[in-house]
């Protein structure tokens, strides 16, 4: 179901992934649910090198947690499979300030590649400085104007620590990539920060027990069908339904009558059985 966890995260997204594929109006798309397909579709797997991870144990192992932060880290949904375990995350904003924040620009042609403060070559950059910088020079296509191109944003110099020789102090000012020579420039502006606390309560033990809790709250059956209406979820389950005739809209009709797992304006996914199996069904109208 990550299709569909992608399509429902955002109409912003959504527009972008049918615009280029010429992609109907409307869709049906039913995909049979394993217990572990339905707990992802309500809750987040935190990896055990990701900062969420980090969080939620000690959260649990001292009674909360604190972070600064410019953004929330559990917006899309607060509950959090660590371990094998669920639990429901607290995020709590207890105190707010300013930080300076930075981005390194690039100018992909400049007038002058004569370095004032130095030039260094990419493969010599520090990991940090890498790992920020390559997404936006391998661009296939990048901008180029006057001025400054394209450029990166590396957050705080407590985010950044010692890795950089950009930020917060730039030693150089000219980077050569692939035999490219181009000028840099750092640009900085303050940002708000929040410190938040996180709490952590266990909601179920493993992806069983927290699967039924999804089924007892969203599962129902789509029964009942006319013949009309049963060809639309045989094809939804077989590929997608894209067609907006009056069987499609008489079966979303059905569907929106129960509470969806997620619902907005236009799309939204809900958890169904049909003929004795369970489906995770997303649906634009």
């Amino acid at each position: 179901m990550r299709r569909r966890r992608f399509l429902a995260g955002g109409t912003a997204l959504l527009s972008v992934a049918l615009a280029g594929c010429g992609h109907p109006s409307v869709v049906l798309d039913l995909t049979e649910a394993t217990a572990d397909d339905i707990a992802d579709e309500v809750s987040m797997n935190a990896d055990p090198e990701s900062e969420e991870y980090e969080l939620v144990r000690s959260a649990l192992e001292n009674g909360s947690a604190t972070r600064r932060g410019r953004y929330e880290l559990f917006d899309r949904t607060d509950t959090v499979r660590v371990d094998g375990a669920f639990y429901e995350v607290t995020e709590t904003r207890v105190a707010s300030s300013e930080v300076t924040v930075y981005e390194v620009l690039v100018d992909l042609d400049p007038e002058d590649t004569t370095p004032e403060l130095g030039e260094i070559a990419f493969d010599d950059l520090p990991e940090t400085d890498r790992r920020k910088l390559e997404p936006i020079l391998s661009e296939a296509d990048p901008p180029q104007g006057d001025g400054y191109d394209i450029g990166a944003s590396y957050g705080s110099a407590e985010e950044v620590g010692n890795g950089s020789v950009f930020v917060p102090e730039r030693e150089y000012d000219v980077l050569v990539y692939e035999g490219e020579r181009y000028r840099v420039a750092v640009d900085s502006r303050t940002a708000p920060e929040v410190e938040y606390r996180y709490e952590a309560t266990e909601v179920a033990p493993d992806v069983e027990t927290f699967a039924d809790q999804v089924r007892d709250r969203y599962l129902f059956v789509l029964s009942g069908l006319s013949d009309a209406e049963r060809e639309v979820v045989e094809e939804s389950i077989d590929g997608a339904y894209f067609e907006d005739d009056d069987a499609f809209q008489s079966v979303v009709e059905r569907i929106r009558e129960h509470e969806g797992i997620r619902e907005d304006d236009f799309y939204g996914t809900w958890l169904l059985e049909y003929e004795g199996a369970e489906y995770l069904a997303y649906v634009e109208w």
